[in-house]
This record gives structure tokens, sequence and C-alpha cells, in this order.
């Protein structure tokens, strides 16, 4: 049989320092990944950067929403100043470049070190609650931009000492599940909700009397100036609001059903291309002092676009209470994104160990996320995290690090064309967060919805998120509710013997603590324990899924019973 180009070197790259450091098929390392090949990680790294790349422009757009740097005022938010807006658009470029460079530190740390196939990037959801929940729109929250990110900074070093003593992966494995899927869908929902809105697509405005309702009108029917995108008639009129609807939303979807790859991406690119044209009704580019700015930044194409606004811009008052609050809340929203995407992305990689539910390489994966949220604090952005958008990588055939190598060199490749990423307007990029919302809100299928116990605690934390514009809240009640209806059962149960049960108790979810222990195998080492037995992170298993039964979620799977009969364990 003749060997084509991509096997020889597929066979060299494996038989090389780089695949068996990668432990890469055919390198010799004893733990070599079954199917790994050097050229399909390669295509499955430029497949997870099509699927990421829209991050670019939404986390900037998203994040520049909180105002930045830049100093309110005026009334309403400055939603009219154009002094304001236009130092807010310089923060929105500056982002773009931060999200860029901290995409690719990230990405190529994880997998160089953690030899993952995971992307990392500022996560969805998490921006989301940085700008919205704790700076507020323009800064009108309860903490300023700069404090944020202080927060966000100290998190991270947090989070590194957590994941070294093994508390961080102990944290998520013994989670209700319902819960922690529970907080994936409420999420899904609160990014939907931002797309439809002024962020976005623009079709939800303001309501005086029910709060929301119908928005796209154009700015001459506001129904007053100081309520931008409050609608006294002609609603849904906007022409941007339609072209966004069906080149961003409707045919990336039909994009997504073909199985088009970078169909979310194909999607922003064409709506913006559209919006470029400075004559038509639709521009992103009129002929304002704004617009100008904007087109003479887009002009450039290719630049090196340094950080004026957001470089190291912390302020670490920390002896503010609400700069713990906040902290506590990231630490707490971050343990469930964070730690449930790796989960679930180690998972559908077949990395993962059925029985302990942890992952090869866990303590190094959550030690690179980690210094990764506190650099990414440094220049500006919100918390970074593993992406959901990394299976469309594992289902290409990542199975390495090198997956996710090739994709943080294509976000620094990204860094230089700051200018066409900077210059796509919200109505594009509000189909992508409609859309990104509905592959988290599947979530829900996995509820225990047959007992009201998991059910209520999963249902309000759903409810609370998107309705309070607050991820902590709908976490908390959650929570609250989970301890107090469980915790009241519990109690009872063991004060009459189990003889006073709910009827349908059986239906519950069987919620244990996974065996492994909560020290992590560096430290077994170190104190020179045998691990021989133990169910470790980095011990060598492979961990196989039927493919009928492969489920992505965007959360992991918490501390439950494990009742996936799909895992095989198959260790050579």
């Amino acid at each position: 049989m003749t060997l084509t180009l991509a096997d020889r070197l597929n066979a060299q790259v494996a038989d090389s320092p780089i695949g068996r450091w990668f432990r890469l098929e055919g390198s010799g390392h004893p733990n070599e990944r079954e199917g790994s090949r050097f050229m399909t990680d390669v295509r499955a790294g430029l497949t997870t950067w099509a699927a990421m790349a829209y991050i670019i422009s939404v986390n900037a757009s998203i994040v520049s929403d909180s105002g930045g740097t830049c100093v309110c005022t005026g009334p309403n938010y400055c939603a009219t100043d154009e002094t304001y807006l236009a130092c807010v658009q310089e923060v929105k470029q500056d982002l773009i470049t931060s999200t860029a460079a901290i995409s690719s530190l990230a990405s190529v740390l994880m997998g160089a070190l953690a030899n993952l196939p995971v992307g990392m990037a500022p996560g969805m959801g998490l921006n989301a609650y940085f700008t919205y929940s704790v700076v507020g729109y323009h800064g009108s929250g309860f903490i300023s931009y700069r404090e944020a990110l202080a927060a966000v900074f100290l998190e991270g070093w947090v989070f590194f000492i957590l994941s070294l003593l093994g508390l961080r992966q102990w944290l998520a494995r013994i989670m209700p599940q319902s819960l922690v899927l529970a907080v994936g869908a409420g999420i899904g929902l609160y990014i939907a909700f931002i797309g439809l809105t002024s962020g976005g697509l623009n079709v939800i405005g303001g309501d005086t009397t029910n709060l929301v309702g119908l928005g796209g009108c154009n700015p001459s029917d506001w129904i007053d100036p100081d309520l931008p995108y409050y609608c006294g008639s002609k609603v849904l009129r906007s022409p941007t609001v339609w072209l966004g609807i069906f080149t961003g939303g409707i045919l990336t979807i039909l994009l997504m059903m073909y199985r088009i790859k970078g169909s979310i991406l194909i999607g922003i690119f064409i709506t913006s291309i559209i919006s470029w044209p400075r004559n038509t009704a639709i521009t992103y580019f009129p002929y304002t002092d704004s617009g100008d700015q904007l087109f003479d930044f887009f002009k450039q194409v290719v630049t090196w676009h340094p950080l004026q606004h957001v470089g190291n811009v912390l302020d670490y008052n920390y002896g503010k209470g609400k700069v713990w609050y906040a902290l506590v809340t990231f630490l707490y929203v971050d343990i469930l994104d964070t730690t449930g995407t790796l989960y679930s992305m180690a998972k559908f990689a077949g990395l993962r160990d059925p029985v302990t539910l942890d992952f090869e390489n866990s303590t190094i994966a959550y030690c690179v996320d980690a210094f990764s949220i506190s650099m990414g604090a440094l220049v500006g952005t919100s918390p970074v995290t593993a992406f959901i958008e990394s299976a469309t990588g594992i289902a290409e055939g990542g199975k390495t690090g090198i997956t996710a190598v090739v994709t943080g060199l294509l976000f620094f490749v990204s860094i230089f064309f700051a200018p066409v990423f900077a210059s796509i307007p919200p109505w594009a990029t509000g189909g992508a967060l409609v859309i990104v919302g509905s592959l988290m809100i599947r979530n829900v299928r996995d509820i225990n919805w047959d007992y009201i116990g998991d059910a209520l605690p999963a249902f309000l934390t759903i409810l609370v998120i998107p309705l309070s514009y607050n991820i902590a809240y709908g976490v908390i009640v959650g929570v609250v509710s989970y301890i107090f209806l469980n915790g009241f059962v519990w109690i009872v149960r063991k004060v009459t013997n189990e003889r006073i049960s709910p009827p349908n108790y059986d239906a519950s979810e069987a919620w244990v603590v996974p065996p492994g222990g909560i020290v992590p195998t560096w430290i077994k080492i170190v104190l020179g324990r045998n691990r021989d037995g133990d169910h470790e992170s980095e011990y060598p298993f492979q961990v196989r899924q039927r493919q009928s039964e492969i489920s992505i979620d965007s959360q992991g799977q918490g501390g439950f019973t494990p009742k996936d009969s799909s895992f095989v364990n198959s260790e050579k």
C-alpha cells in the first residue's frame, strides 16, 4: 500500500519528541492516545478556531458595554453622549486585541501543558455577568470596571491554589447534576436575551408598562430621547433588525443544519460585509463623527492595535466589601462554568474516568485555566474558560493538545486583523448569541424532572438568571432551595428511620461523593504514596463511549451516581 504525504508526515511527527510529548499513536509513549494523528489534530484545530472565532467580536461587544475605563457623567447611561460613545468604541477596539491575545495564550498553554484538545477564550455568560451584573451597563453597577478586573485577577490566583490542592476538581464532582445543568441552561437563556436586545438584534426593547416589549424601531420613533430603544410606534421597522435576523440568524442556522464548518463565523461575516458600504440604510459607518472614526479604523484592515484603555488598569481596592462579593460570585459561577465545560469536553474526547469523574491532567488543566483568568484581567477582559465549541474539533478527530495549540496560533494571527473584527456590528453577532443560547439550553433534557426536590431548584435557577439579569442570583436561589428542600427530607428520613419519605423519593437523583478523594496525584507522589489501584486524573486510562449516546453538554456532571452505561473502560 502506497503511503500518502499525510501518512508519512504523521509517522515522522509521531516518532519525534513532539509526538512523544503529545502522546500521538506510534510515538512509543506508554500512554499514547489511540487513533491520534498529527494532521488530524491540525485539521481539528482549524475547525475549533472557526467555531470559536466569533468570540473575538462578540466578547469585545459585550464587555465594551460596561464602558471600560470611560467615565459617564451624563444622564441615561450616556446613551446619546457622542464623546463617551467614541471612548467606548476605542475600548471595544482594545478588547478585540485583548480577546484574541488571551485566547491565543490560554489555548496554547492548555494544549502544550495539559495535552487537551480544548480551546480557551473569555467565556460567554461569564462576560455577560461581568458586564451587566457587576460593572453594569456603562458603569452603572455596584463596582467599577477597574475593581471588577481586580476581582477577576485575584479569582484566578485563588483558583490556582484550589486547583493545586485538588479542591476545585472535588467541588465540581460533588455538585448535584440537575443544578449544574440548570446553571448552563439559565446562562443560555441569559445570552439569548442579550442577543435579542439592543446589544444584538434589537428585536426586544424597553416598555414602560411591561418592562420589555418589541423593539426594532428607528431612533425617531423612540418614546423619548432619554429612553433609547423604548419604541412608541413602528416596531421592527429598522432594516438592520431584519438583516441580522435573516443573515446572522436564519442563514447561520441553515448552514449549521448542513454541518458547514464555521457556520456562526460565516453568518457573522456575511452580515458584517453587507453592513460595511457607507451609502446604505443598513451601514455600520454612517456619515457622522463616530461613523467616520469607525470607518477610518476599518480601512487599516491589518494593523497592530495597542491597548490604550484596558491594559493593566486594575484597581486593587480589596478593602471594599462589594469587590469581595463580586470575587465570591465569580468564583462560584466559574466553578460551574469552566469546571463543568472542561469535564464535558474531557468526557466527549474519551479522556474521563467513569468512576471518579476526573480526567487526565486535570490539575494542570485547571492551573492553566486559573493562570489565564488572571492574565486576562491584566489585558482588561472577563474570566477565561474552556469553550464548548471545542467539541467541533474533537468531533473532527482531535485527541491531543496539538488541536488546542493550532487553535491558539490562529487566534494569534487574528490579533493583527483587529480593524476587521472591530467593525462587526451588534446586529451581526446578535443571532450568534441566540444560537449559542439555544445550544446551552438543551441541558434541560438531562435534568431530573421526575422528582420535585430536584426539578424545582433547577427550574428556579433557569428562571431567575435571565429575569434578574444576574447569574449569581440564579445560582444562589437554586442552591438555597435545593439545600432546604432536600435537607429537610434528609433530616425527616433520618429522624424517622426512613419511615417517612416522599412517595416518589426513589425518583430522586442519587447524590454521592465520587471515589478518588480530594488529594490530587502530584501531592500523593510527593508524599511517596503508591498510586496502584487509585483512580486519579493522571493515571493511564482510555475511556470510550458509544457514539450513539454521546451528549455534548455545556456543563459537566456533578456529584451523583453515574447512570451512563455508555462508558467502557478499555485500559491496556
